[in-house]
């Protein structure tokens, strides 16, 4: 039985009604009601114009809807970023087409566009229906209201800040207190009307035409580039669609520009309705990135993993060899955590944070899935450049220097650093893919038994002091007693044979203290609880597929997570086993990657392949009788 929904909670929709647009700049979030209620521009970590979704009256929004009773059904086009929802009502249908033109690339000649834009196109489909306008936009967060002026000949100059903002219409719309625009009128079928909003660095010149063949001709480009993109996925297992479109949630988050890949778009959407579990993930978390990179080479899309890879020497060029948690679009530390008074957060969720304090965390698992990505890049191509040969080799030995410090792990927890056994598991796989790379001839000059002698020393303090024999599981920190969901990615590094007697009741005991009957898992034990962490149930549809347990249960367990996303096939970082509502930053990056995972594993094992294709090491690797694997 679902928990009453709060008070505050009846004027917010649910996390999982929207739907994201995109440019691999920046993302809007849209609502099923037609309300965009969530954009930073010019990308992904600039202050938000659009907030709705933190705060119904102060944050701004912009809505286009009929007025009155009425229904929508939605979905992205194939194979694309580009939203349609349709809206029913007694009277009649119209269809809205939400996109972000992806930028000069799509066109087949030099055509004049703005740097960013949104292009909204409603067309009534049959009889008739009453339509409202109403753009609301605010400065800084929902700080202070704009100014809006009629400039002729252009459009409407939205004074928000640096750089140029610009509403054109194809209808007439009436000013409202110089700092929003509305509009209400008839549509019968056949009638549309368009919307462009766009930015940029400098007041353009002039400004591409917004009647509806050009609109639409834009509109078929953007889609044309989207479809091309997706089909390069090389995935013909089950499931492709669901493979597809989270491979095309992955892409939004891709900062083209530079390469850097953002956790999430958005900022303080929370982990437990009406509590402080609010963060800002609109950075590059070298954890998920790297991560990102692995789903996105197993699929074929070699350009976004060299893209990053060639972030990453620029972006830690300042720091070699040490790594820092995360950094900003450009490599530079993020902002300090501070908190924004002035919203009052989704469903009354405070405090709303923008920066982030982890970034001043020590988290030694980075160095182990940024040189697994290194790895599974290398593998990929054949050879790994000079540059990054040394720039690797730095971080094996910091490695080497550091991995028995404690750290905040995984998790990112406030509460003081411990010995993590996911860090020390990461340590191991950071020295095992070098090795493995030097074995086969792509790392040179490496100090490869000094990464031999340190691997060993790791892979015996996980077997004997990682595992808590009267409990019979690995545990979270070394000669502990608590688990988390990260145990289960000791097969998935190829640490652990997924269908060792240590592995299988390590699953049996991780399902036992943090499974929900649903399937969910939590990532680890808390009081009160939050959502159950959506990732974490991929890992362990993925740890049966390896071999930990049945094909069908893999299946089976997989299917049952299906059911969690929303209309579109969008995930959040958490789920509410209680109601099955999204909960946290969305859409999540950790959660896609995840699916992916466990699909590309599910498939291998349906197929008889190789179930190891992305851990090249295991050079190291002993089993827990100390028998070399």
């Amino acid at each position: 039985m679902a928990r009453p929904e709060p008070p505050v909670c009846r004027n917010f929709p649910p996390i999982a009604d929207y739907g994201a647009i995109g440019d691999c700049r920046s993302v809007a979030l849209i609502s099923s009601r037609g309300s965009l209620e969530w954009l930073c521009w010019p990308r992904f970590d600039r202050p938000a114009i659009f907030s709705a979704i933190l705060d119904r009256d102060k944050g701004g929004y912009w809505s286009v809807a009929p007025a009155g009773q009425h229904q929508s059904t939605r979905r992205y086009i194939p194979e694309t970023n580009v939203l349609e929802t349709t809206f029913h009502s007694s009277g009649g249908t119209a269809v809205l087409t939400d996109l972000m033109p992806v930028g000069e690339e799509l066109y087949d000649q030099p055509v004049l566009v703005p740097d960013h834009e949104i292009i909204r196109r409603l067309e009534c489909t049959d009889g008739t229906l009453d339509i409202e306008i109403l753009f609301s936009p605010r400065a800084e967060y929902g700080l202070r209201a704009v100014s809006i002026q009629n400039v002729e000949k252009f459009g409407l100059r939205i004074k928000c800040g640096p750089g140029v903002y610009w509403l054109r219409t194809s209808i007439p719309v009436t000013i409202c207190d110089g700092s929003a625009c509305f509009a209400r009128l008839t549509m019968r079928a056949g009638d549309t009307i368009r919307f462009s909003l766009s930015y940029s660095e400098e007041a353009p010149a002039v400004l591409p035409p917004i009647d509806d063949a050009t609109i639409v001709r834009r509109i078929e480009l953007s889609v044309r580039w989207w479809e091309q993109w997706a089909r390069r996925a090389q995935y013909d297992g089950p499931y492709r669609d669901e493979v597809v479109r989270s491979a095309l949630v992955l892409k939004l988050m891709n900062y083209a520009p530079s390469g850097a890949i953002i956790a999430a778009p958005t900022t303080s959407l929370p982990e437990r309705i009406g509590d402080s579990l609010n963060w800002d993930y609109r950075f590059c978390w070298l954890r998920d990135a790297s991560l990102t990179v692995r789903a996105m080479l197993e699929l074929g899309y070699d350009d976004e993993a060299e893209a990053f890879i060639t972030w990453l020497l620029q972006a830690t060029r300042l720091t070699q060899p040490e790594l820092r948690v995360m950094y900003t679009l450009y490599g530079e530390k993020p902002p300090r955590e501070q908190e924004l008074k002035q919203l009052s957060g989704y469903c009354g969720s405070k405090p709303v944070r923008i920066g982030n304090g982890a970034r001043d965390q020590l988290q030694l698992d980075v160095y182990g899935e940024v040189i697994d990505a290194a790895a599974q890049y290398a593998f990929h191509r054949g050879r790994l450049e000079r540059e990054m040969q040394k720039v690797l080799i730095g971080f094996g030995n910091y490695v080497v220097d550091h991995w028995r410090l404690p750290d905040e792990g995984i998790w990112e927890p406030r509460g003081g650093r411990r010995h993590h056994t996911h860090s020390r598991l990461l340590c191991w796989t950071a020295l095992d893919r070098l090795i493995s790379l030097y074995e086969k001839g792509l790392l040179r000059k490496a100090p490869v038994e000094r990464y031999k002698t340190n691997a060993e020393a790791i892979c015996h303090q996980l077997h004997e002091r990682c595992w808590n024999e009267a409990m019979q599981s690995y545990v979270s920190t070394v000669d502990g007693q608590d688990l988390d969901a990260s145990l289960l990615l000791l097969a998935w590094y190829g640490f652990e044979k997924a269908d060792s007697p240590r592995m299988r009741s390590t699953y049996r005991a991780v399902l036992e203290k943090l499974g929900t009957s649903d399937g969910l898992l939590y990532r680890y034990h808390r009081d009160p609880a939050e959502g159950a962490f959506a990732m974490c149930g991929f890992w362990a549809a993925e740890y049966l597929a390896l071999g930990g347990g049945s094909l069908a249960e893999a299946f089976a367990l997989f299917q049952g997570l299906l059911g969690y996303r929303n209309d579109l096939g969008l995930y959040a970082e958490e789920i509410d086993p209680a109601s099955g509502t999204a909960l946290g930053n969305f859409p999540q990056a950790f959660t896609h990657i995840g699916l992916i995972g466990a699909a590309l594993s599910i498939s291998q094992r349906e197929k008889g392949e190789e179930q190891l294709p992305h851990r090249p090491g295991q050079a190291t690797r002993q089993s827990s009788d100390g028998v070399a694997a």
